[in-house]
């Protein structure tokens, strides 16, 4: 069962209103090796900043970063935010900023190193700048961060008082990273149109609607280009699928708020954060509740549209390699007990699963996400799944 604490903290999006937009960073740099171009801009923003890192970007941002800061004369101090962007890396973060009396946060890595520096920058009141190492997720470009557990299982997010003051995308840098991040970055940002359409799709406001739109127009360019991208990496087509993963995809959530942003298949993966054993990175378990969430429509609302969708989905899944199911995430041994679990989750009362034009209960979730690759509509997983021990494992 959830811990009260989680769902209480799952989510402070919903409050948010659109009367206040948070649309875009200050300043895009981008382009191949424009990282030693950009201290100047970022010495306008703060001359003592705290380099923010994982575990396993500390090294690249010494050895690539601070030496071209150090041209500007900016003293500059790098510190890791540890075993993820959680309650206590963020006080280790907020007093290496103090102690270093930083005046500028800059996050360097991954979606978590981003969210922490923002996250910090946010509380301390500091200018925040990013620069993501991958194109797995569009952190580098919004006004939020998620927080999560020592073990790394989501708890709540925080709407943040604006984007990045400046955001610096290196296609080089992005390079260096293995191909698999950016194919979990396609994951993520596709989700926007399949979430977005369904949370948004009737809405009759000008900014939403434009999301909404955009959100079409990003699922169109990485269906289209996502196959040839990855076997041309670094190429203007690559580039162009970067560009719609890194910023393309955090333009929808500015322009339409947090309900464009998600939906289930960000419910699902909050609920899957909180199986042992989930190896997966961000886009892909966002991936496979995009098909859990389709999936979803077509049971519950004989949408046939829906099915469609998800059959489209598994080809373009297998195609790029995304996950079609729980045994491509690494969960094929899940028990009903520990799906049971990842459902509850995913439908605790403040979850945004609940922007759905349709209530949906554990056992129907349950079902959904153990048919994901169905190729009909069948509620004979829905019986299966709420007749079978707890203690029993999923068939596959």
């Amino acid at each position: 069962m959830p811990s009260q604490s989680f769902t209480k903290n799952l989510s402070t999006q919903t409050s948010n209103s659109l009367l206040t937009l948070t649309v875009a960073p200050g300043k895009v740099m981008r382009g191949c090796g424009v990282l030693q171009s950009t201290p100047a801009e970022i010495s306008r923003l703060g001359t003592r900043p705290l380099l923010v890192a994982g575990n396993s970007t500390v090294t690249m941002a010494q050895k690539s970063l601070q030496p071209i800061l150090a041209q500007e004369n900016l003293v500059t101090a790098v510190k890791s935010y540890g075993v993820d962007c959680c309650e206590a890396s963020l006080q280790a973060l907020r007093t290496a900023a103090q102690e270093h009396q930083a005046d500028v946060i800059i996050g360097f890595g991954g979606g978590k190193a981003l969210d922490a520096a923002k996250l910090v920058a946010y509380q301390l009141r500091l200018p925040v700048v990013t620069i993501p190492t991958s194109a797995a997720t569009c952190a580098a470009w919004t006004a939020l961060s998620n927080v999560y557990s020592e073990t790394g299982a989501f708890l709540y997010d925080v709407a943040l008082s604006g984007c990045p003051d400046l955001l610096i995308l290196d296609y080089d840098l992005i390079q260096t990273a293995p191909q698999h991040t950016l194919v979990a970055g396609i994951g993520d940002a596709i989700a926007k149109w399949y979430e977005a359409s369904v949370s948004s799709g009737n809405s009759q406001q000008t900014l939403i609607i434009a999301a909404v739109q955009q959100a079409r127009v990003l699922r169109d360019i990485l269906l289209q280009k996502s196959a040839t991208a990855l076997k041309e990496p670094g190429g203007e087509v690559w580039q162009e699928v970067v560009d719609a993963t890194v910023l393309l995809a955090g333009v929808i959530g500015g322009l339409g708020g947090a309900q464009c942003r998600t939906v289930a298949a960000h419910a699902v993966h909050n609920g899957l954060t909180h199986i042992h054993g989930h190896g997966s990175i961000h886009g892909e378990k966002v991936a496979y509740g995009i098909l859990v969430q389709l999936r979803l429509e077509e049971m519950l609302q004989s949408n046939q549209l829906a099915a469609s969708a998800r059959q489209q989905l598994l080809k373009f899944y297998a195609d790029i390699g995304l996950p079609r199911n729980l045994d491509d995430l690494g969960l094929g041994k899940i028990t009903l007990k520990e799906l049971q679990t990842a459902g509850e989750i995913a439908l605790a009362p403040q979850s945004d699963i609940h922007r759905l034009p349709f209530k949906v209960v554990t056992e129907e979730l349950m079902a959904a996400m153990v048919s994901t690759t169905a190729p009909t509509d069948s509620r004979e997983v829905i019986n299966r799944v709420s007749t079978r021990g707890m203690n029993e494992e999923v068939l596959q």
